[in-house]
């Protein structure tokens, strides 16, 4: 049996107030396979937020143990865990976080800055990354010219221009309208089937529907984790939406 993708051992994650602390974590051991699609779901401070972030290597857990793709990362330093967010991480976040005064052609470029890459290179990779989510013809568009949707696909090459291992999805679609949600969770599907680990924080079911297992976090710990035998399919419900429109 192949090793994991991602696995946690008794994973804590304490947060030091000036006269309280906050345990947002407490204690999760959880594995993801390679090529698995996983929503993660939970109200507002539940942990899935904070766990989000450890598995990005945004953050470093207070104890227990983080291991990606076989590395042991829950220990290194800020450097170390910054390289491995751009190497082998994709994030994609609610908001877009789009540079506005530059084209989705060099937004999409902009993590290959940092692993030095030449420009034409540069240029060639996030063109076939446009080009795979369908917005080849906007590369030199600016994000204010974008729709949302067309923003979230933009934001979507460039998790991907580096070929990353992961993709990690916060809220994707909470700044989109039930359309454009569908088209990308259709998009995120299909990126899956090709093999591309996905996984999702979301508060909606709606949209932990197009997963194939879902793990419920509340007050820190993990409470619920199952996997999901025929998840949504996200092109079916958009031609539902077409011919309800006609």
């Amino acid at each position: 049996m192949s090793q994991p993708l991602i696995v946690t051992r008794g994973v804590t994650k304490v947060y030091s107030m000036e006269s309280y602390t906050v345990e947002a974590l407490r204690g999760i051991s959880v594995d993801l396979a390679s090529g698995e699609f996983v929503a993660v779901m939970g109200p507002s401070g539940s942990g899935k937020s904070t766990f989000m972030n450890l598995l990005g290597c945004l953050d470093s857990p207070t104890s227990g143990e983080y291991f990606l793709a076989g590395e042991k990362v829950s220990e290194l330093s800020g450097d170390a865990l910054a390289a491995i967010r751009n190497r082998r991480i994709g994030f994609v976040f609610q908001n877009f976080n789009l540079l506005p005064r530059t084209s989705a052609l060099e937004n999409v470029e902009l993590p290959l800055l940092y692993s030095h890459r030449p420009k034409e290179e540069r240029r060639q990779r996030a063109l076939a990354r446009l080009a795979q989510v369908g917005l080849v013809e906007r590369a030199h568009h600016h994000p204010q010219q974008l729709s949302g949707g067309q923003q979230q696909r933009v934001a979507i090459a460039r998790a991907l221009v580096n070929d990353p291992v992961l993709i990690l999805a916060d809220e994707p679609t909470g700044a989109l309208d039930t359309r454009t949600s569908f088209e990308l969770m259709g998009l995120l599907q299909e990126l899956n089937r090709e093999g591309m680990t996905v996984v999702l924080v979301t508060h909606e079911r709606d949209i932990a529907a197009f997963a194939s297992r879902v793990i419920g976090f509340r007050d820190g710990h993990v409470v619920d984790d199952q996997r999901v035998a025929r998840p949504a399919d996200a092109h079916a419900l958009l031609r539902e939406l077409e011919k309800e429109a006609a």
